[in-house]
């Protein structure tokens, strides 16, 4: 590797690994944070697991805890957990989000891909070994509702790919900052969305040299846009600083766009001043956690003020000649 991608590669490392460094600090943890390994055939083992359980955890409860999988950044490994735990602790005392068991895995510099050469299966990992590991050992739930997904940075674009392919087994993604670039076709990714990158690692991970179409088919814009109705049922939150340092917050624009034009409802920030590491993050994890919290406990919003309203506007619609459609909360409102 030429001296330029281990210069960018070991930035990028020291940037996330400043990421949880300099997030608020947050009081004792309350609840239980435990670091163990997972064995498993389809990635190097044991793999380091951190996992979270909130305070009062009763493993009899009649009730599952939703399960929340935490995914790291580039150059992390599953000991940021503990820090993502006092923040997921502190929105759990808040009331932004009800008491939730969540795991983080280590997977090193890997963008939680299925290598193209089957030497590494990170998805793969993740939404079997891991998920099925934590079903067996904790009290969370058995099915879609109430599994979420979330990561930042390296994370954010592995949550977005895992829960844009695997609707059926994720309710909910929260994606912060996630590495993406704003593109369809990976031989016009401009230098600006790619300096950061080893061209080495994404031989290694896509194929030598990269074959583009599978390049492709783990794209999240590209998962999309090919087919946005998959994505009918899956809450989805996206968000970037607008000072992002990789420019990552025009990889996450471009993908609101093609949710946006395809009428799927979403969440989408643009976090005004904010960069891609720092204090920021700690407050926009909360927002995610918030995100969830909405998704598992849908707030009340519309109220006979909301149908009187619409009632009016209806006949507003009709006598211009418009068509009057039962609204799908699903979409984005068209007509």
């Amino acid at each position: 590797m030429s001296p330029a991608p281990i210069r960018t590669i070991a930035a990028l490392a020291a940037a996330v690994s400043a990421l949880l460094a300099m997030a608020p600090a947050a009081s004792a943890l309350e609840g239980t944070y435990t670091e163990t390994t997972l064995e498993s055939t389809l990635v190097p083992s044991p793999v380091p697991i951190s996992v979270y359980t909130p305070p009062g955890y009763d493993p009899d409860r009649a009730e599952p805890y939703p399960l929340i999988i935490q995914l790291h950044g580039g150059g992390g490994d599953n000991t940021h957990m503990e820090r993502m735990s006092r923040l997921l602790e502190q929105a759990i005392a808040e009331g932004r989000v009800p008491p939730a068991v969540s795991v983080m895995p280590a997977a090193g510099r890997t963008f939680y891909m299925d290598f193209k050469d089957g030497s590494q299966k990170w998805e793969s990992f993740v939404t079997e070994d891991l998920i099925a590991h934590m079903r067996k050992t904790y009290n969370v739930v058995e099915g879609r509702e109430g599994t979420l997904i979330t990561g930042i940075s390296m994370g954010g674009m592995g949550s977005l790919r895992m829960a844009f392919k695997h609707p059926d087994i994720f309710h909910a993604v929260a994606s912060m900052e996630p590495g993406i670039e704003p593109n369809l076709d990976f031989d016009e990714i401009a230098v600006r969305d790619r300096f950061w990158r080893s061209d080495e690692l994404f031989r290694q991970i896509y194929g030598d040299p990269v074959d583009e179409a599978y390049w492709q088919a783990n794209n999240p814009a590209n998962i999309a846009a090919a087919d946005p109705e998959r994505l009918v049922d899956l809450a989805i939150y996206l968000e970037a600083g607008d000072q992002d340092m990789f420019y990552l917050h025009h990889g996450t624009e471009f993908v609101h766009r093609i949710l946006f034009d395809a009428g799927l409802s979403h969440e989408y920030r643009l976090v005004r001043g904010a960069e891609h590491v720092g204090p920021s993050i700690g407050p926009r994890f909360l927002d995610a956690m918030s995100f969830f919290g909405r998704v598992l406990d849908p707030p009340v919003w519309v109220d006979d003020q909301v149908l009187r309203t619409r009632q009016y506007l209806d006949g507003l619609k009709e006598r211009a000649g418009m068509e009057v459609i039962e609204h799908d909360p699903r979409r984005l409102r068209a007509n």
